[in-house]
């Protein structure tokens, strides 16, 4: 009975975070303004779950063991959320989430390098379909290069990817830490790190409020980070590695499905087929690419 309530608290999280970027498209907000609310207001949920509502501390000796890896992986969420928000301004919802998730793929290719992992066959062929899956969904083969905008959205989306595939790194590295803690300090430390760029880079003064985007801001705070980010790693303990490999890709469904039925973006056939090679490799890669 547990297993099937983790298992629609996944299921729940990951079609959220799949909704993000239909989100983004009608916050009029600059995306290091975006990126900030949302972490302020994701530590805020998450600290007022953890101390009032489940009445847990913090542990602040696992904290303090970790403090370095937690502040730099902390600051790159914050930055990778800002390159994210961006792509999704400069090319579709879709094209923008399949360059996220060359993340996995990134991970793959260095894990060789800084863990001395071997780098099977099977990987390494999930590794070249996914990169042509990426120039497919890019729509250079087809027909050139679609503008600088849409270049540009690419190359954000791709720099999203590293920075994320950077924090998935790093956090080999944070032990022994309770998962809210390192969600809280993450998410905290992302919102310290992206405050003085935010402060230097945008006019406040420029920025208008409105009550429908505050409401939006509230939502992507509370329910894309707090709640979600509570759902995923309050279902994680009670289901096994391959399961939340295989419902992680609910997300980048949902934001294709969502950008062709709300924004009426399409990627074409080539996309389409794109789409597939990089998801379908990445998944296959995590499925069978470990033997035990």
């Amino acid at each position: 009975m547990n297993n099937n309530r983790d298992k629609l608290m996944m299921i729940a999280a990951m079609t959220i975070f799949g909704t993000i970027g239909i989100f983004r498209r009608y916050i009029p907000l600059p995306s290091s303004t975006l990126a900030l609310a949302r972490g302020v207001i994701g530590t805020l949920f998450l600290l007022t779950l953890v101390l009032f509502v489940k009445k847990q501390r913090l542990d602040g000796g696992a904290i303090r063991r970790n403090l370095a890896f937690l502040m730099i992986s902390g600051a790159l969420i914050g930055f990778n959320w800002i390159l994210l928000f961006e792509a999704y301004q400069y090319t579709t919802v879709a094209v923008a989430t399949l360059c996220y998730y060359m993340a996995p793929v990134i991970v793959v290719m260095v894990s060789p390098f800084l863990f001395k992992e071997k780098l099977t066959p099977l990987k390494a062929a999930c590794v070249a379909v996914a990169l042509a899956g990426m120039v497919f969904v890019s729509g250079i083969p087809q027909s050139g290069f679609g503008g600088i905008s849409e270049l540009k959205g690419i190359l954000l989306g791709l720099g999203a990817a590293l920075l994320y595939a950077t924090v998935v790194v790093l956090n080999q590295y944070i032990r022994d830490i309770p998962a809210y803690d390192k969600t809280i300090m993450q998410l905290g430390m992302a919102a310290v790190a992206i405050l003085p760029y935010t402060l230097l880079t945008e006019n406040f003064a420029d920025i208008s409020f409105t009550p429908i985007a505050v409401l939006m801001l509230l939502f992507v705070g509370i329910v894309h980070t707090g709640i979600a980010y509570t759902l995923y790693f309050g279902s994680m303990s009670g289901l096994k590695a391959q399961t939340i490999a295989l419902f992680s890709y609910i997300d980048p469904v949902v934001a294709i499905i969502l950008s062709a039925v709300i924004l009426q973006e399409n990627i074409g056939l080539w996309g389409v087929i794109g789409a597939v090679m990089v998801l379908g490799s990445t998944m296959v890669s995590e499925l069978f690419g470990e033997k035990k």
